[in-house]
C-alpha cells in the first residue's frame, strides 16, 4: 500500500515563527571507551516541522496536547489542491472537491514548499473553517505554518477552531501529493503540558474495492 510522508525535515534549518524556539541538537553522550550508545539532547518549538496545535495554544483554559482524543488524526481524510489562491483560501477555492466530504480536509496551497519562514504565507479564511465544520470535518490542515496570517494579532481561524471543537495540522509537506482521498495517521506525542507538538504525518493510499 502507497505511503506518502507529508512531515517536513526537522533539523537547525527548520523555518520557525519569528521569535520562537529554533531547533538545537547537542550530544551528551558518545560512543566511545566506556560508554556504548549516543545520545543527545534536543531544545526545539513544539511548532516545528508538521505538528499538531493543541486547544491549548490559542485558548488559556483549553486542553493541553497529550490530553486530546487521537481520533481526529488517524482516519480517512482528502487531500484538496488550492495552489496560488491566497492570501486566504476561501470556500469556492475548495469547491471542486467537497462532494461526500471525509471527516479530515488537508489543503495543498503552495507549488512547492518554501525552505525559509514565509510571512506571507496563505491561510484558511475563518468562513471557511466555519464551513468545513458545518459539513462534518472534524480536522483540518495545511502546508503553511498557520491557519492564520503570519500577522494576525487575533487569530480568527484558530478561533474557528476552538469554538467548533476542531484540531489542526499545520506545515504538512504537500508538494507531490495527488489531490484525493487518503488515511491519515499523525498522531501527537502524549506532551501533558505543551501547546502543540510535532507529528510524523503520513498518508496512506486507499484500497480499491
Amino acid at each position: 500500500m502507497p505511503l506518502w510522508d507529508i512531515s517536513p525535515p526537522v533539523s537547525a534549518q527548520s523555518p520557525v515563527f519569528p521569535g520562537d524556539t529554533a531547533y538545537v541538537q547537542q550530544w551528551v553522550a558518545r560512543i566511545a571507551p566506556g560508554c556504548p550508545v549516543n545520545v543527545s539532547a534536543l531544545t526545539l518549538s513544539p511548532h516545528i516541522g508538521a505538528h499538531a496545535d493543541a486547544p491549548l495554544h490559542y485558548d488559556d483554559g483549553g486542553t493541553p496536547i497529550g490530553a486530546v482524543d487521537l481520533t481526529p488524526y488517524l482516519g480517512p481524510c482528502r487531500v484538496i489542491h488550492a495552489v496560488g489562491r491566497g492570501p486566504l483560501i476561501e470556500w469556492a477555492h475548495l469547491a471542486h472537491a467537497l462532494a461526500d466530504l471525509p471527516p479530515r480536509v488537508l489543503v495543498r496551497t503552495y507549488a512547492r514548499q518554501p525552505q525559509g519562514w514565509d510571512c506571507e504565507l496563505p491561510a484558511f479564511a475563518p468562513q471557511t473553517v466555519e464551513r468545513l465544520a458545518d459539513s462534518g470535518v472534524t480536522l483540518i490542515g495545511i502546508d503553511t505554518a498557520s491557519i492564520d496570517p503570519a500577522t494576525s494579532k487575533y487569530l480568527p481561524s484558530h478561533q474557528v477552531i476552538r469554538r467548533r471543537h476542531l484540531r489542526v495540522l499545520e506545515n504538512l509537506l504537500l508538494d507531490d501529493v495527488p489531490e484525493g482521498d487518503y488515511e491519515l495517521i499523525a498522531l501527537p506525542l502524549k506532551l501533558m503540558e505543551a501547546d502543540a507538538s510535532p507529528v510524523r504525518a503520513v498518508l496512506r493510499t486507499l484500497e480499491k474495492r
